[in-house]
Formats: C-alpha cells, structure tokens, sequence
C-alpha cells in the first residue's frame, strides 16, 4: 500500500499527543473522579462532532519537544446540542498546560476564529500561569500568545464566550475566563492572578489557594456565575448557559418549546407575594411563577443577594430577569447590585436579549459603608448601561418603588412601564418622609405618626402613576405574563429583526 509507512507515522504521532502529559498524573485524576482535558471535550461535544487543531503542535523549547503533546491545550471545534462551537480545554497534565508560545497561538486561533465567523467560544480552563523558560527575558513577555491583539475580547460582542474554572488557574488562564461572558467554577478548583507559589514569595506569607481563589471567595466577589460540585456538571451548566444564547450578536436568542402548563403557575402568584409591604418574601418564587416551568437560571447567586438576575424563557422567548429581593435588605439595592445589575445589562444587549424589570425596592441603601464603596458612581453606571442598552427593556412594579431606585429598575426608562395595583411609587419611603419633613418618629407619638404617614402617602397609588401615563397600564398581578409576553411581541422589533444596537459594545467584560 502507497504511503504506508507514512501512514503508520501519522497514526503513531497521533496517538502519542492524544495519551496527553504524565501518566501519573492522569491516573491521579482519575482516582480522584477529575476528568482529563479529553475526556471534558468528549463530554461537551456531540458525539464524533469534534474536529481538533493542533494535535501535533508542540513546545518551541528544543528539549520540551517530546514532553509538550498539543503543548497542553486541545483546541478545535465541535457541535454542542447541534450548534457549531470552538473550545479551548487545558491539559494540566502536560507542563501544567502554561502559557507559552505554541499554546498561546493555538488558543489565539480558535478565539479569532470564532469572534471573526460568529462561532461561540467555550474555554475548560485549568492552567499554571506563565511557562518558565518560555516567557522570561524581554522577548518571553512578547511571544507567550499574550499580546493584546491575540487576547482581546473587545466588546464588539460578536459571539458569546464562555468558561470553566476547572482546576487551578493562574495567569492567562484566569484572565480568559475573567473576559467571558459567564463563568462556572467547578469545587476544588482555584482561580487568581498568580500561585500561592508566587504570592508566599511575594507577600513573604503562606495563603491556602481555596481562600487565594476558591469558588466561595469568587461567588462573593461576583467574578463566578455558577459553581458546580463536578466537572460533570460544570459542562451541563455550561450548555444550559449556551442554550440562551444566540450564536453571534447578529442573531437572535433561540426559541425553546412552551413546556405543557406554563400557564398553571402564574394563578398562584398572589399566594407568593404578601399584600402588606412589611412582609418579605423571595422574588425568585415570583419568578418562577412568571417564566417558562424550569426556565430560570440564575447568575451570581451568592453575590449581592438583594438582586436577582438571570436568564429565563417567557413563551419560550429568551429574556434577563433583573429583580430587588426583599428577602435580602428588605430589597434595598447597594453597591454591590450595582456592580452585579450594570454587567448583566451590557450582556443582555450584547446578544439581544430583551430584559424584564420585576422592582419591590424601598430605594438604595445609603449611609457610611455606601459612600465608601462609591456608591453615587456605581448607580450611575447601572443607569448608563440602562439608558445605552437598546434591547426591549419593560419594567414592572410589584409593591414598591421609591427614589433614584425607581429610574434605575426600569420605570420611564423602558419600552413599556406597568405596575401592579399594589404599586407604591414616590421619591421616598413616606415613613422616612415624616421623619425628615416633620422631626417625627413613631416612637414619640404614634398615632400623630400615622396621621403624617397616611398624608405624606397620598398619590403614591399605582393609580396615580397611570393617570399622568407614567405607567402605560395597571395590572392584576395574575396578568403579569401575559403583559410580558404581549410587549415582547410589540417590541419585537419588526424593522431590525429584533438584533439591537449594541452601544454596550465596548463596556469593559468585568467590574
């Protein structure tokens, strides 16, 4: 046969990278439960779909040749749920998939690839940092695959990325994932700027890498979307995130089917929400009796608590949820809903998904620790985002709405305004209104108090927003997903095929 030595060459080489690094480590992992690098490709992608780049690619450094497999990255293309993606999945058991020259350009050409044809770009990280001999010396810096062209995310939001923190992640690795659109960190797994390795030395102290970087210090920070316990599951939740999303910013989300019974939950919302104010209740019940049955999905859950965000389905359209939970603060937003509510919007109009108000806020919460944390600037951020972002945004008001907090959850800010009839919208909360205008707590004398009260509260009905057509309609909250699912349906933007603006284009990927 022609070529047959050849032939047996190819399928040697072959088989050499995909055995991948050190045997030992892989036995390691697996003893532990971890998946290797192809293993987590193999469970991404549709079966057989995957077509790999740079199989035979190896470390520049002469004596690195027959140690660097793929140069620890497995990089191509496959088909996840059908939709054509690119993937970057570290291999932590080749030289700690670090950074270096080879890794760098192959990890570069699938991004370019990707944001230059409208491909989504999925990266299973897992990476030592920077790869000494390689990156040392002057010339290192400039050759590791790290120059700003080859790693730029600019914003222009052509496709989604996406990133798992799954294993210990340093350097370029964690800035990969830092400059994606969502981020789920798998237990166990680590991610900072550099090592403890580095830091101890630095610092002249010792840090555990799980407070360096673990996934508890991360959801609190907001710098982590989601945790998963397994790597497992980490790569489902990275394909239910996909599922929101359109390929490229040109297109918009995907339509789901409309599960049988959507219609059920929404008639026991008046059992979710309590009449009086002064009752606390979790919005995302709420939530969940409006959208689609299993359609939320929630980002950022242990950061910023008192907002809620995530993605849901309502009539299988794809919207974001941007809601204040009284169950936290008694629904007061800080700085930290800021920071969490401004980089939601720009993803929301990054891809066209249009974005659903839900406001029961007493307004934000002021005093030393706000101001310290540059409160007046974040809140104006939050309402630059708002004001740039030109997907369909309708904003509704579910008991309350007073102050700046008013404008910032969407009211005369968006395409359409409704409240419930148990709306209450007013510059402040009336009960602090008689303490400021009339020096008068409720302590002193409580019946004057509530004279003042009930007084200072006149025109602060849902009622009194309709009349001047502040609020388009008043609404039974029992008719709140039909109300959506029709201002949808007007604001599908017939003359640009419902694709936006995209001013949000340059917003920087991380707060």
């Amino acid at each position: 046969m022609a070529f047959e030595k050849q032939i047996e060459e190819l399928e040697a080489r072959r088989a050499k990278a995909r055995a991948m690094g050190s045997p030992k480590r892989l036995a390691e992992r697996k003893a532990a439960g971890i998946l290797n690098a192809r293993e987590r490709v193999a469970l991404l992608a549709d079966d057989g779909s995957f077509r790999e780049s740079g199989l035979l690619a190896t470390s520049v450094q002469p004596d690195h040749k027959d140690k660097s497999p793929a140069d620890g990255m497995v990089s191509g293309y496959a088909r996840v749920g059908g939709r054509l993606v690119g993937v970057n999945a570290s291999d932590f058991t080749t030289l700690g998939a670090s950074s270096a020259m080879t890794l760098g350009k192959k990890q570069a050409k699938i991004k370019n690839d990707c944001f230059k044809n409208g491909l989504p770009l999925i990266q299973l990280m897992e990476c030592a940092g920077g790869r000494i001999p390689d990156i040392m010396g002057a010339a290192g810096i400039g050759g590791s695959g790290e120059r700003g062209e080859i790693n730029r995310y600019s914003r222009i939001r052509t496709s989604p990325a996406l990133a798992a923190v799954m294993g210990l992640t340093y350097g370029g690795g964690a800035f990969n994932c830092i400059n994606s659109d969502f981020v789920v960190q798998r237990k166990g797994a680590v991610l900072a700027v550099s090592s403890q390795m580095v830091t101890s030395v630095a610092l002249s102290e010792e840090l555990d890498p799980e407070e360096l970087g673990g996934w508890k210090h991360h959801t609190q920070t907001g710098l982590v979307d989601a945790v998963a316990d397994t790597d497992e599951e980490a790569i489902e939740i990275l394909k239910r995130f996909l599922s929101y999303m359109p390929d490229h910013a040109g297109q918009r989300p995907p339509l789901a089917p409309v599960p049988a019974g959507a219609e059920e939950n929404i008639k026991n919302i008046l059992n979710v929400v309590p009449e009086s104010r002064a009752q606390t209740y979790d919005v995302r019940h709420a939530i969940e009796a409006i959208a689609d049955p299993d359609s939320f999905f929630p980002l950022k859950e242990r950061f910023a608590k008192v907002a809620v965000t995530g993605l849901a389905r309502i009539g299988g359209e794809a919207v974001g949820i941007i809601a204040s939970n009284p169950k936290f603060k008694g629904g007061a937003l800080d700085a930290d809903a800021c920071d969490k509510i401004t980089p939601f919007i720009v993803l929301c109009d990054s891809f066209n998904i249009p974005i659903v108000f839900l406001a029961d806020t007493p307004g934000f919460l002021v005093g030393q620790e706000s101001e310290r944390k540059r409160l007046p600037g974040k809140i104006m951020n939050f309402m630059m985002a708002l004001e740039l972002a030109t997907v369909p945004k309708i904003a509704l008001i579910l008991r309350k709405s007073f102050g700046q907090a008013y404008l910032n959850m969407g009211g005369g800010k968006s395409d359409h305004t409704a409240t419930w009839m148990s709306g209450e919208i007013s510059f402040m909360d009336p009960a602090v209104a008689v303490n400021i205008v009339y020096a008068t707590r409720e302590a002193a004398d409580p019946e004057r108090y509530k004279d003042l009260v009930r007084e200072v509260a006149k025109d602060t009905t849902a009622y009194d927003l309709a009349a001047p057509y502040m609020a388009q309609e008043v609404i039974d909250p029992r008719e709140t997903r039909q109300y959506i699912k029709d201002m949808l349906a007007v604001n599908c933007r017939n003359l640009t095929g419902g694709i936006g603006e995209h001013r949000l284009a340059n917003w920087p990927p991380a707060f």
